[in-house]
């Protein structure tokens, strides 16, 4: 179900609601016009491709998507990943990028991978989001201090090395609104009566201020950098699409789904816990997928749900779609009558506002009390993620960290399974058998998920056995669930077992594992009458035939006498 549909359910639209709502809105939307111009200029594009986003997006989210309070537009997460792509592609190739990404999202959606997706282990989300963090404020350096930016260098290590040797040449006026805008960001917030207002806003309007009073020459604003933003609203665009671009823009599309993805669920979550909301992964996928289609159509960028505006919605009222659609509002009501005003704000002023939003991003707190307090694995997993996301790119740190955090946690399940012989003793006491075991019966069990892994130690204790017993009882109590591989090569042990006249039983095997065993046809391997309910059952069947079998042993010895 959409959000809007559940807002409309839970009654969002009766006045009172919509007031608070209404009020929220406003606030976002304020605070959102700085950050949505500071992100696209820091993606490469123009300022105006930022506020089409998050108009764009932050109402199609609102309308479909799965948090009622989720606010979307462009974010922090996506700038390296989106200069990358202008800077390779064009502007062409970072729009047909987007869509392709936009239609991931909704095939992920209609694949239920919501749940999977948000799930993404922690020390590889704090560390690409500190590494993305690291890597905006070293690229602001330009226009925080006023020098060239570097051209023609890709790694960040020269990158770092030419800008600190620029660093003695900045441009002052240019220093001097940054630091001014930088100091406004940190003491608005603290400053009362004042700090009702958004603090990005506020720098913005004081450094465009003593900008266009002053005009400082040299100083580089949206109008010197841009040519301004267009007062208007965008044209419709449909790109040119080939194979080619198709196939050489598949991987930047993974990547912008994923990272919209992950960053739009984690956003969720953390509504949800500020809120006391529950939101539909699935459906929120589906309406960011909605968003990245339709965004780039209209000048926009890559979008996905934005924390800090998020929050922001939250402590200022909002707990409905309706605030999503009225920050909107306001952008669009800003864009039209506010626009060529815009051409004296300060690229500074931009930079300085980003600078707060990488520290936020890095983190600072949590980045060190994982390193301080987590177990060894995960710190070398964050670590490698960090540095892997700074001086090569994010698709390696994050497919590459993911990657690494199954491997550990393969390891971690392995120790966890236990696979050993039931003695006797245990069993009798267990199952309350009135007399003790035949000698050629042996029970194993199994305790934990049955996947390769675990078949492989399986297949190493049956080894250690010196003796093949003529049954073997292997017990399923404790197993919650297999996999493929790990039932395909169970079958082959059991195969090798029968060619050493080893009868195998499975007892206390669940409905769900028993309908996998049935389509991998155990049933021809094991026979008819070799999957048991109980252990219980399965012991009484192997003394049955057992004693078949001496009877029948004693009848050939009579006969011989």
């Amino acid at each position: 179900m959409f959000a809007i549909q559940r807002a409309y359910l839970s009654g969002a639209f009766k006045s009172k609601s919509l007031v608070k709502n209404t009020i929220a809105g406003l606030v976002v939307g304020v605070v959102a016009l700085p950050l949505a111009m500071a992100f696209a200029i820091a993606s490469g594009v123009t300022p105006q491709a930022g506020i089409y986003t998050a108009i764009v997006a932050g109402i199609i989210v609102s309308i479909c998507g799965g948090s009622q309070v989720q606010i979307a537009g462009p974010t922090g997460a996506f700038v390296v990943l989106l200069s990358g792509i202008v800077a390779q592609y064009g502007l062409d190739g970072l729009q047909i990028a987007t869509i392709m990404g936009g239609i991931m999202l909704a095939l992920m959606s209609l694949a239920k991978l919501g749940d999977v997706i948000r799930f993404i282990p922690t020390p590889v989300i704090t560390g690409f989001t500190a590494g993305i963090g690291i890597t905006i404020f070293v690229g602001q350096w330009p226009y925080f201090f006023g020098f060239a930016p570097p051209i023609g260098i890709h790694d960040f290590h020269e990158k770092l090395w030419y800008m600190l040797q620029e660093i003695p040449l900045s441009h002052i006026p240019t220093l001097g609104i940054a630091v001014l805008s930088l100091i406004l960001l940190l003491i608005v917030p603290k400053i009362p009566y004042i700090k009702v207002f958004p603090a990005p806003i506020v720098a913005m309007i004081i450094a465009t201020i003593l900008q266009f009073i002053y005009q400082f020459e040299g100083v580089a604003t949206i109008g010197s950098a841009f040519g301004g933003i267009p007062q208007g609203l965008p044209s419709f665009t449909i790109p040119v699409v080939t194979w080619d671009k198709i196939a050489v823009l598949i991987g930047p599309a993974f990547t912008i789904a994923m990272l919209g993805a992950i960053e739009s669920l984690l956003s969720a979550v953390v509504a949800d816990g500020m809120s006391g909301k529950k939101h539909d992964s699935n459906t929120e996928l589906l309406g960011q997928g909605l968003a990245n289609i339709v965004a780039p159509l209209l000048g926009g960028i890559a979008a996905t749900g934005a924390i800090a505006r998020t929050a922001t919605n939250i402590r200022s009222g909002g707990d409905s779609p309706v605030a999503g659609i009225v920050h909107a509002i306001v952008l669009l009501i800003i864009l039209l009558l506010l626009a060529p005003y815009a051409v004296y704000i300060p690229l500074s002023s931009m930079a300085a506002i980003l600078f707060l939003v990488s520290y936020n991003m890095s983190d600072v707190k949590r980045f060190s009390h994982i390193v301080r307090l987590a177990p060894r694995v995960d710190v070398g997993i964050l670590l490698i993620t960090f540095l892997l996301t700074i001086f090569t790119d994010l698709v390696i740190a994050v497919n590459l960290g993911v990657m690494l955090s199954i491997l550990f946690f393969m390891r971690r399940m392995i120790g966890s399974i236990d696979i050993h012989e039931v003695k006797n003793d245990e069993l009798m006491k267990e199952i309350e058998l009135e007399k003790e075991i035949h000698t050629e019966i042996m029970v194993y069990t199994i305790e934990g998920p049955l996947f390769f892994c675990a078949v492989s130690a399986f297949d190493g204790a049956l080894n250690s056995i010196h003796k093949d017993p003529t049954f073997l009882i292997i017990r399923f109590a404790e197993v919650p669930f297999v996999d493929l591989t790990g039932l395909s090569m169970l079958l082959d042990i059991i195969k090798n077992l029968k060619e050493r006249k080893v009868e195998v039983l499975l007892s206390d095997v669940n409905y769900e594992i028993r309908r996998q065993m049935y389509r991998l046809e155990y049933q021809k391997v094991l026979g008819r009458h070799h999957l048991w309910r109980t252990c219980a059952s399965a012991l009484h069947k192997a003394e049955h035939d057992l004693e078949i079998m001496d009877e029948v042993k004693r009848h050939k010895l009579d006969k011989n006498k």
